[in-house]
């Protein structure tokens, strides 16, 4: 993964959308619903099309897999339920997610503390 300054947004949605795929099956507008009420009370909502291009990532990179399923209705619809592909991936992934969010926090703290602690007041 790229360094950048903080992790990236899209980084951040996939570790979310993987633990997501682990804990059950969930389609799409599930993902999004239960990750903009997860962050709501810190002012975070994620988009509907950045959670669909984090998807899309996932698949193409093996991470997770989709299954379709028909729902009954007035007509038929289809859905797609996500599930964790390959697990070794999806561990290499998150322990490379792990390193770029700790090296977030760093460099969040020190910003903090260079221009926000006691004796600089």
């Amino acid at each position: 993964m790229k360094s950048t300054f903080v992790i990236r947004q899209r980084a951040f949605l996939k570790l979310y959308m993987l633990n997501k795929a682990e804990e059950g099956n969930l389609y799409g507008l599930q993902m999004l619903d239960d990750l903009q009420d997860h962050f709501r009370d810190l002012g975070y909502r994620p988009t509907k099309s950045e959670v669909y291009k984090s998807l899309h990532d996932l698949l193409n990179d093996g991470l997770i897999v989709r299954h379709p399923i028909h729902k009954q209705g007035t007509e038929m619809q289809t859905l797609y339920i996500y599930r964790i592909g390959d697990k070794e991936k999806v561990k290499a992934y998150k322990d490379t997610i792990k390193f770029e969010i700790d090296r977030s926090i760093s460099l969040l703290k020190r910003a903090l503390q260079d221009n926000y602690s006691q004796k600089r007041q």
